[in-house]
């Protein structure tokens, strides 16, 4: 076997599987599950005749149709979907690609499974991850900081315009699913790091941008780009490692941790539903599997027969 590295969109697999281990300090059992769905990947590349730095998205669907026709595990179809949306978002982040195919795809559906929050003690750790010394780091304090304090879906998050911001109203604007909007009150810890981010870092973050374009966009990456849903996920990831969470913790956690935190503070279930932007309360109630007694008190206080 030869020592030379790969070229072209194989050396890129290599060199995103290298960063996994080296700087994101993943197990060599995700590296090596990794690997395994990505050497799949670049082989119906080959057969396909593509080129992995211009697959469109309608591709990458397709691909993953293959894989279902081919009577894959949906676990399995979900885990080569990770690996391949975890490469297409490090080539975004990383500039290697100014469009992340990748990110209009939608993660296979799955069984559902209850989510889990954060211990208060993995909740700290992950809030204290980011680097205060710099531009990056206090960016990521303020999309932490903001994530936990709204229950924001990842995808509004990164969506987000300075304006949504109300520092005198303390509060979030929000656009969820079909651009709907709701206004969501944060406490004053995210407004604070939001506003030091604004102050300190956007500008020197938007100075790094050779384009010299201007945006309103919230969160800007290090090359002075806005960043969208798949460079937030990164970022998230490289947080969670450095604060020594599990692998398998993804941004919804805290999502969750929201909705968690605000059932066990005593909020009724209806206003957490208008929080996480759910069109049915059916949806929000998977959030109460730790707190039954609060859904108990819900209906006893709402319902009329009750």
């Amino acid at each position: 076997m030869s020592d030379k590295a790969p070229e072209g969109f194989p050396g890129l697999v290599e060199a995103f599987l290298a960063h996994c281990e080296r700087v994101l300090g993943e197990s060599p059992r995700t590296v090596s599950s990794y690997r395994s769905h990505l050497d799949a990947y670049l082989r119906w590349l080959e057969r396909c005749g593509l080129d992995g730095m211009r697959v469109s998205v309608r591709d990458l669907r397709r691909y993953l149709a293959e894989l279902r026709a081919a009577r894959y595990a949906p676990r399995t179809v979900a885990a080569h979907f990770s690996a391949i949306r975890s490469l297409y978002g490090w080539l975004s982040e990383t500039d290697r690609l100014t469009s992340d195919p990748a990110a209009a795809l939608s993660a296979p559906k799955l069984p559902r499974s209850l989510p889990r929050a954060l211990a208060r003690e993995q909740l700290d750790a992950l809030l204290g991850a980011p680097d205060l010394g710099t531009p990056g780091g206090i960016r990521d304090a303020a999309m932490l900081e903001l994530f936990y304090a709204s229950g924001a879906r990842i995808s509004e998050l990164a969506g987000l315009v300075c304006t949504d911001i109300d520092f005198s109203q303390g509060a979030v604007t929000l656009f969820g699913k079909g651009s709907k909007e709701r206004i969501v009150p944060v406490h004053r810890r995210a407004l604070a790091s939001a506003k030091r981010y604004l102050e300190e870092a956007r500008p020197e973050l938007l100075a790094h941008n050779r384009d010299g374009a201007a945006t309103d966009r919230l969160f800007i990456s290090g090359r002075g780009r806005p960043m969208d849903a798949s460079s937030l996920r990164y970022r998230f990831k490289v947080l969670s490692r450095t604060a020594g969470l599990p692998a398998d913790v993804s941004p919804h956690a805290l999502r969750h941790t929201f909705a968690t935190d605000l059932l066990e503070g005593g909020a009724d279930l209806r206003s957490v539903q208008e929080m996480l932007g759910h069109a049915s309360l059916q949806t929000t109630q998977v959030y109460t599997h730790v707190t039954p007694e609060r859904l108990k008190t819900a209906v006893r206080l709402s319902h009329p027969r009750a």
